[in-house]
């Protein structure tokens, strides 16, 4: 590496974060950091609302009428932290062109979903997790590499751990500051797989990134622009299923085109993914798919493809099958002011819930991957000139409350 992009790099490093003995150490992933698409945040707080203790609602605590499961283990709510900026957003007309191809909906709902352990942990320290399987992350970094058809003898394989340089250079940053560089902080956190024209990433979650150096162009027939119209996008998803089916790597791949939002000069924007809907999965299965097992297409300025995010999560440490609310139950709460969210408004009244969905959240903060009722609420301070309307994304807990044993007063912590 060049000192000069050494010397850049380590420019990044906020001093206020540095002087709390911390640094950010952003794994570029958009699906993890920009919530509010229309204006490119790359951030987000989150805030727990509520006037009073979650059992008060009636739907949660100790105190239900069901007796509480014992095998089932309590759980506990985390997020990511509050005091950044940004929340997530999405600008419509109406809330109908929001698309997905989510496999939940009210009239399939399984009444159980499963709850995992985050086997990673978050250090608020360095902003960094911890945990990760580096055998795991490199054989998966090689196997991608195989379905791109990279011989085993073309790779080269490494980690994103500083050099020499590099660390000295930070650690005088720090030294500038007056504070020591957090334990641990230049520990490695990816495998990195190159090959001539292809760089692959893998994080410690085993979600792998590919970076296509030149970008890839897809036929002139095909339109791949960021703007892209819905019917495009398809047509675009449906060359990339079969040139890069290998890569997908399902048996019964599903396209989703997904979001449809606009941005403040009432641009659109869909994105690409895909993720494993064979018939023969049950409904619990498909959902699981969805949310932890996709892949994204992504396409550059020039309507090139240059990232594939093949994304995936350690499953491994199953608490068990959980009772799930009903969105009837969930609507209660969430009017009630028991929710989580970004949004730096209050929920403006049930009147302006516009759509509900199941989602799990599976955050770098999270310490269990729980299913969510993601709430889309229009914000009528965010209403614009152009008379889009901004909807805010409110979460709800799908499980029983009386299996969460944090859903406390509001305090601006998951403490």
């Amino acid at each position: 590496m060049k000192r000069e992009d050494i010397e850049n790099a380590v420019e990044l490093l906020d001093d206020d974060i540095i002087a709390e003995a911390g640094a950010v150490r952003s794994a570029g992933d958009p699906k993890k950091t920009v919530w509010v698409r229309f204006a490119a945040i790359a951030a987000c707080a989150v805030l727990l609302v509520g006037a009073g203790i979650w059992a008060a609602s009636g739907l949660g605590g100790n105190g239900g009428e069901t007796p509480i499961d014992a095998e089932l283990p309590m759980i506990s709510l985390s997020g990511d932290p509050v005091g950044a900026m940004g929340f997530e957003g999405y600008l419509f007309n109406d809330i109908s062109e929001f698309v997905s191809a989510n496999p939940w909906n009210e009239k399939n709902a399984p009444d159980t979903l499963p709850v995992y352990k985050n086997p990673l942990v978050f250090d608020e320290s360095t902003m960094r997790q911890y945990g990760g399987d580096f055998e795991e992350m490199e054989a998966r970094a090689r196997d991608i590499a195989g379905r791109l058809g990279i011989e085993e003898s073309a790779l080269e394989v490494s980690d994103d751990a500083s050099d020499e340089e590099e660390r000295e250079l930070i650690e005088e940053k720090f030294k500038e500051a007056g504070v020591s560089v957090p334990e641990g902080y230049f520990t490695p956190e990816r495998v990195i797989a190159q090959a001539e024209g292809v760089k692959i990433t893998v994080d410690q979650t085993l979600t792998a990134t590919v970076n296509f150096d030149p970008a890839v162009a897809l036929p002139e027939s095909y339109n791949f622009t960021h703007h892209a119209s819905y019917d495009d996008k398809l047509a675009a998803a449906k060359y990339l299923q079969e040139e890069y089916s290998a890569l997908i790597g399902f048996s019964s791949p599903v396209i989703n085109i997904s979001k449809g939002d606009y941005n403040f000069y009432g641009e659109r924007s869909f994105d690409i993914d895909f993720f494993e809907g064979g018939k023969n999965l049950s409904i619990a299965e498909r959902i699981l798919n969805f949310n932890f097992r996709s892949i994204h297409f992504a396409c550059d300025d020039e309507g090139k493809l240059f990232i594939v995010r093949l994304y995936e999560h350690n499953l491994t440490e199953k608490l068990g099958d959980y009772p799930i609310i009903s969105t009837d139950e969930a609507k209660e709460l969430l009017a009630g002011g028991y929710y989580i969210t970004s949004v730096p408004y209050d929920m403006p009244g049930e009147e302006y819930i516009a759509k509900v969905e199941l989602v799990y959240r599976t955050g770098d903060h999270e310490s269990y991957f729980m299913p969510y009722y993601r709430f889309y609420v229009e914000l009528p301070e965010e209403l614009q000139d152009n008379g889009l309307k901004t909807y805010g994304a409110y979460y709800v807990p799908a499980v029983e409350g009386r299996y969460i044993e944090n859903m406390e007063v509001w305090d601006g912590s998951f403490n």
